[in-house]
């Protein structure tokens, strides 16, 4: 069966800091290119960042832009969100999503990915 999964989301204070993973199981990962998105409550799912198969490219939405960091390892089938200097804003259900290429003008878009996962709760709140 192949899957997405996200791990890691909790609730931080504003100013912490949270890593997400998202791990693949049923096909590999290194062969697409992987996205990260975010649904707050009342509001559509946007886009936050993504990155190459290979990990040479990265893009980040300007609200996350200095604040947050994609990265993967092939080896463990797994893509990263580091997230730093959290805000109450960035409140959200976190979704990672796996597409079969990668270009700047498309990787925003929802229909461009064909694997989503479950998604994981983030929380930033004193």
């Amino acid at each position: 069966q192949l899957q997405l999964v996200e791990s890691g989301g909790g609730l931080v204070q504003p100013g912490g800091s949270l890593r997400l993973s998202c791990a693949a199981s049923g096909f590999t990962l290194g062969y697409y290119a992987i996205g990260w998105f975010r649904q707050a409550p009342g509001k559509e799912r946007e886009g936050v960042s993504c990155i190459n198969s290979g990990g040479g490219s990265t893009i980040y939405a300007d609200a996350v832009k200095g604040r947050f960091t994609i990265s993967r390892d092939n080896v463990k089938n797994t893509v990263y969100l580091q997230m730093n200097s959290l805000k109450p804003e960035d409140t959200g259900v976190y979704y990672c999503a796996a597409a079969p290429g990668f270009s700047s003008k498309v990787m925003w878009r929802e229909a461009t990915y064909n694997y989503w996962g479950q998604g994981t709760q983030v929380t930033v709140s004193s």
